[in-house]
């Protein structure tokens, strides 16, 4: 079930909130071994999408359907905020958060680019037999 980009907008802003909020919460046990700090940079990243998402549909219904996240300012600003987000908890949730996010920029452009891309034609080559 979809939605249009006003609801999505105000869904990835609460679930901004939420997320922000319980790491923040939760920031002594995320800080308190290796493993739960990794989890902590897995949950930034996931922060990361969220804001994203939440710049991503209020642009679009700012200025319509057709404008496109570039890589700045909208997903540095969200990457910067992920980050800080990230080292409120330990330094080392913030590098884990930063290489989560690159892999999630990454898999969230390819789903995009098979979802909304133009199919291009591709030119089918026809073979003659010449005489001699």
């Amino acid at each position: 079930m979809s939605v249009n980009s006003k609801v999505s907008f105000y869904l990835s802003c609460i679930l901004t909130v939420l997320v922000f909020s319980g790491m923040q919460i939760y920031k002594s046990w995320l800080a308190s071994s290796q493993l739960y700090t990794i989890l902590g940079g897995y949950i930034g990243s996931l922060l990361f999408i969220c804001v994203l998402t939440a710049i991503g549909n209020l642009e679009a219904v700012l200025f319509g359907k057709s404008f496109q996240q570039k890589l700045f300012p909208e997903v540095m600003f969200s990457l910067i905020v992920s980050l800080i987000a990230s080292g409120l908890v330990h330094r080392v949730a913030t590098t884990t958060c930063f290489l989560f996010s690159i892999i999630a920029l990454y898999y969230m452009n390819r789903i995009s680019q098979e979802t909304y891309s133009i199919p291009v034609p591709v030119p089918v080559s026809v073979h003659s037999k010449k005489r001699k």
